[in-house]
């Protein structure tokens, strides 16, 4: 009776192990397409053997944990590498913005066909023109003009510039809070899964806490530490504290000379330098570095083709005998001309095209004023040729930016690959396993049946009975 009781016990046992088997193996597929949903696994254990006078007996029965298939490695590989495909994306899109306001595309890199590049060529046109007609009012009005053009493309490039800046800065402020959110959600995980480790799997919570993290990380650089009980804890880059236990340390934000800046840790200082990857990394480095390389190329542009041209135009004498007035207005540096550069001559007659000395007919100023077309004016080459070097630069700026881009993508792709060949659910693999445990369980029920038979064959004393 005793060896039947043990039977009974075992195949009770392995019919209730083989339920939790189908059960996790129910939820695998039916989480097929929940995202950051990660695949459980029943692990089998034989139970302790039973010692009686000595003899030690079979396995009492099967005693089953179901395991989440996770990879604390792979997920932070794939945490790192959103960070990072994140940021890059963040600033091709910067760099796309800014190509476009210079009127560069795919079709045409061409300076000549951009609104800054024309307008240089036909201030120059127009001076080449006065040359040789230099008392036409027709003809002076059209330097005018163009001067104008020239000047409102010029301020037309700046304010994009600003405009992209600004925006950057809105989506830094926004993404700020957005982080305050994610990690206030992290800290209750955190909170609810070292209740329940080390003596359950708190599958389902860390899969929310995962999930959470990595739509933190396309935000943010975090680094994860693991810590009793399962428990995490999160820092920047530069180590100020996000998470620590169930506690979310809020970040907030400031100004700096008109930027916004990110403040976290206890006590709270300025990270902003220290933030590389996700959204904010990128923005910030699009908004403190791209940005402003472009602006200050653009100033330079403005400022030394201005100055060139006053200073020639001041060198000559008008029709009325004066000498030469500033055609542009210009700031006293270099710093912010091409959003201030406007056309300081009023009328034609300011245009002095004459040299000292030589009457008010004369053309030898008009010429110069031309020749400054070929002039190195511009740091140590000619205005022209200064912006197509400059589109130049910035088309290769935004050419190594998408290479960038498309490897990081492609390196997020293989780690996402790897992610879910351990954590995925394989359709094909659970139909496999859900074959193996039906017919598991049906083996443990054919057996508690026979058990159930000799049971009553016993009790009976051999006598034959019906076993309903």
């Amino acid at each position: 009776m005793g060896t039947l009781t043990t039977l009974t016990w075992l195949s009770r046992s392995a019919l209730a192990a083989d339920q939790q088997a189908i059960e996790a193996t129910s939820s695998n597929v039916a989480n097929q397409n929940t995202v950051g949903y990660t695949r459980e696994v029943v692990a089998f254990t034989a139970q302790d053997a039973v010692s009686l006078g000595g003899t030690v007996g079979a396995a009492t029965g099967v005693s089953t944990r179901v395991i989440s298939q996770r990879d604390r490695i792979l997920e932070q590989r794939l945490q790192q590498q959103t960070q990072t495909a994140t940021a890059s994306a963040t600033r091709l899109t910067a760099l796309s913005g800014a190509e476009a306001a210079f009127g560069l595309s795919s079709a045409s890199g061409n300076a000549s066909t951009t609104a800054i590049g024309s307008a240089i060529d036909s201030l120059f046109s127009s001076l080449t023109a006065l040359s040789t007609n230099p008392s036409d009012t027709t003809t002076r009005s059209a330097v005018l003009t163009a001067a104008g053009t020239l000047a409102s493309a010029l301020n037309a490039a700046s304010a994009q510039i600003n405009s992209s800046s600004a925006t950057l800065d809105g989506q830094i402020a926004t993404a700020a809070d957005q982080v305050n959110g994610y990690t206030s959600q992290i800290a209750t995980l955190n909170a609810q899964i070292t209740a329940l480790s080390p003596n359950q799997d708190a599958g389902g919570l860390e899969d929310q806490r995962q999930q959470a993290i990595k739509q933190l990380s396309a935000i943010l650089d975090v680094n994860q530490l693991t810590g009793s009980n399962n428990g995490l804890t999160l820092t920047t880059a530069g180590g100020a504290v996000l998470v620590s236990g169930s506690v979310a340390l809020p970040l907030s934000t400031s100004t700096l000379l008109g930027h916004t800046q990110i403040v976290a840790g206890d006590p709270p200082q300025n990270i902003t330098a220290d933030l590389r990857g996700g959204l904010i990394g990128g923005a910030i480095a699009a908004r403190d570095n791209d940005l402003p390389a472009l602006g200050s190329s653009i100033d330079t542009l403005a400022f030394d083709l201005g100055t060139a041209v006053n200073a020639q135009n001041a060198a000559g004498v008008t029709a009325s005998g004066s000498a030469g007035a500033a055609i542009f207005t210009l700031p006293a540096t270099a710093s912010g001309a091409a959003g201030t550069i406007s056309v300081a001559a009023t009328s034609p007659a300011d245009l002095a095209t004459a040299a000292a000395g030589e009457g008010v007919a004369g053309t030898t100023n008009a010429l110069a004023l031309a020749e400054l077309g070929t002039a190195n004016t511009v740091e140590g080459t000619t205005a022209s040729g200064y912006f197509a070097g400059f589109l130049g630069q910035l088309g290769d700026t935004v050419s190594a930016a998408t290479a960038d881009n498309t490897a990081r993508q492609a390196a997020l792709t293989q780690a996402q690959t790897q992610r879910d060949s351990l954590s995925g659910v394989s359709l094909d693999e659970e139909a496999a396993a859900l074959t193996q445990y039906q017919r598991s369980y049906e083996a443990a029920a054919k057996v508690l049946s026979i058990v159930n038979t000799l049971f009553a064959a016993a009790l009976n004393l051999g006598e034959p009975t019906t076993v309903s």
